[in-house]
Formats: structure tokens, C-alpha cells, sequence
């Protein structure tokens, strides 16, 4: 059985959470020549993650539309985590 789309949500949280450097220090994500900024973006990541956990505890219910932009946005931010090494 499929899931709903709340339980996608949580399921694509936390795969983003699981394949992005969000325990990082800051001084590390900086060190080095930048393609974009690695900061910027984890920043940006950071806050879609916590406006979705905060929908869901409100009992929102997001739209296939919804998981398809954050998973978007995680899969860019992704391949610029991997362009610049560090993960």
C-alpha cells in the first residue's frame, strides 16, 4: 500500500536529513573554493525541513505538488553539497 502524502513527507524528510550535511560545522562547509554556497543553500534546505515539520505538526496535509518541490530543492541541493566535496 501506497502512503499518503503526510507519510511521504515524513519519509522525505528524513531522507534529507540522512543524505545532507546538517550537523556540519560552519567553518567546514565555508573552507575552500565554493560552487554556489554551500552554506546559502543548507541554510535554504534548512528552512523548507523545518516549515514541513511545522505544517505536519499542525496536521497540514501536503499535495503531491509539495513533495515534488522539496524534493526538488533537496536533489539540487545535493548535487551542489557533492560539486563541492563535501559529502
Amino acid at each position: 500500500m501506497k502512503p499518503d502524502t503526510t507519510q511521504a513527507m515524513y519519509i522525505l524528510i528524513e531522507q534529507i536529513k540522512q543524505a545532507l550535511p546538517f550537523g556540519m560545522p560552519e567553518h567546514e562547509i565555508c573552507a575552500g573554493v565554493c560552487v554556489g554556497c554551500p552554506k546559502k543553500l543548507m541554510e535554504y534546505i534548512s528552512s523548507e525541513v523545518e516549515y514541513w515539520e511545522c505544517k505536519l505538526e499542525n496536521h497540514e496535509k501536503p499535495s503531491l505538488l509539495d513533495l515534488s518541490d522539496l524534493a526538488r530543492i533537496g536533489t539540487k541541493v545535493h548535487r551542489s553539497m557533492k560539486k563541492n566535496n563535501l559529502l
